[in-house]
């Protein structure tokens, strides 16, 4: 007789589809801070570096709890791993909406990057575990593409809603979806870790702590995660301290400033992301370092337009200068998580993605836009000069990547060199 309790499983194209809308969620409650935060510090009393504290709060939160949700997502069922880290980041974000001084702030920020932790190690797994090695770069780039959709929709959203009916307002809204999205995975049976690649012999063997630590052993995940923890340095503080950027030095209104930097990571990031991405799969068809060219080239790039956005001394080039920096540092997104997971033994992939994070943070954007926050106020709250570190951070992702490009290049040479 057959069993009625049994679960249906999901499709790639649904578990893709799914994932990628509660990333828009995860990225939107992230970036209300930066749309509100001139009413708040006002509000508050709080200055620069104090603001800028905020998202180092987060990333307490965010990246020391990474490293446990990644030895768990290994080993116990991702879908209930991840529902769990959506009503916790939710609750964390409605609650922000209700803090009534610093102190509560900071607690309220530090639950929000726990539960993001959760969802952020475990999904790009579960996608990795769906999708072959030809489709899986254009998969994780659409599901990477809600980062800036949902850091734009954030932003616009935050704006407005913070003029209209205040700040506190748009940390409450923001957060209050993802109370009924925790619950869209569970009725759906669970997917084996290594079913793509017919390993699943292989990725059902767990990790012991030794065999993750030994990924620090592995020179293409060190040197991918290497230029990733500079690049997240300087987006951290850029996407912190943009809104505010243009309304000290060029004058723009709070909501102006918010709306032109969300319209722009819609605009950007998503035509940055998908091209990246899609380009990038077919140059790795042609090419093994295709992946790598286009981390390092495409920061490259942006290394002089970020220079020329803080240093124009006119609004509309200083801006049309961000737009572009904002469209090429967008590009490695899809292809540099692809090459963190593919780097790494197939059994690892959650931990894999945990070190990288706990990595990119501890050493990058934990402690960027407090940085740049506290430079500001030495330098008499000249935010124009301080946010020139940034595009200095970008200089240094640039050498590992290229490294790791030269390198793999070098290494299909010899492959593919006659006996």
């Amino acid at each position: 007789m057959i069993a009625i309790t049994q679960r249906k499983s999901l499709s790639p194209a649904w578990i893709l589809f799914i994932l990628t809308g509660l990333n828009l969620f995860n990225y939107l409650d992230r970036y209300v801070l930066s749309a509100v935060l001139t009413p708040l510090q006002k509000d508050l009393g709080i200055n620069d570096g104090q603001a800028g504290r905020l998202v180092t709060a987060f990333m307490i939160g965010y990246f020391v709890t990474s490293p446990v949700f990644g030895w768990l997502g290994d080993r116990w069922s991702r879908k209930w791993l991840i529902a769990a880290g959506i009503l916790v980041w939710s609750l964390g974000t409605i609650l922000t909406g209700f803090a009534a001084t610093f102190a509560m702030m900071i607690a309220f920020r530090v639950f929000v990057g726990l539960g993001e932790a959760s969802y952020a190690t475990i999904s790009p797994g579960l996608i990795s575990d769906s999708y072959a090695p030809a489709k899986r770069n254009n998969a994780l780039t659409i599901f990477y593409v809600a980062i800036p959709v949902g850091a734009a929709l954030g932003t616009i959203m935050g704006g407005i809603i913070a003029a209209q009916w205040g700040w506190r307002h748009a940390f409450i809204w923001a957060g209050v979806p993802g109370l009924f999205l925790a619950l869209v995975l569970l009725p759906f049976a669970e997917l084996k870790r290594g079913q793509a690649e017919g390993k699943t012999g292989e990725a059902a063997r767990r990790p012991t702590v030794r065999d993750i630590l030994n990924l620090i052993r592995i020179p293409d995940y060190v040197l991918v995660v290497s230029g990733y923890t500079a690049y997240t340095f300087a987006l951290g503080a850029f996407g912190h301290w943009g809104p505010t950027f243009l309304h000290r030095t060029h004058g723009v209104a709070v909501e102006q400033a918010a709306t032109f930097f969300g319209a722009v990571l819609v605009v950007a990031g998503l035509a940055g992301t998908l091209l990246g991405g899609f380009a990038a799969t077919a140059w790795q068809k042609r090419n093994r370092a295709g992946y790598a060219w286009t981390l390092g080239l495409s920061v490259l790039v942006a290394v002089p337009l970020a220079f020329g956005a803080f240093t124009a001394a006119s609004t509309f080039w200083s801006m049309a200068f961000l737009a572009a920096a904002m469209f090429f540092l967008f590009l490695p997104t899809g292809p540099v998580n692809t090459l963190i997971l593919e780097t790494a033994p197939v059994n690892m992939r959650a931990s894999a993605m945990a070190i990288s994070i706990f990595t990119i943070h501890l050493f990058g954007d934990m402690w960027s836009p407090e940085i740049v926050g506290r430079l500001s106020d030495s330098l008499g709250g000249n935010l124009q000069q301080a946010v020139l570190i940034l595009p200095v951070a970008l200089i240094v992702a640039v050498a590992p990547w290229l490294a790791l490009a030269l390198k793999t290049k070098r290494g299909a040479g010899r492959q593919a060199a006659p006996a």
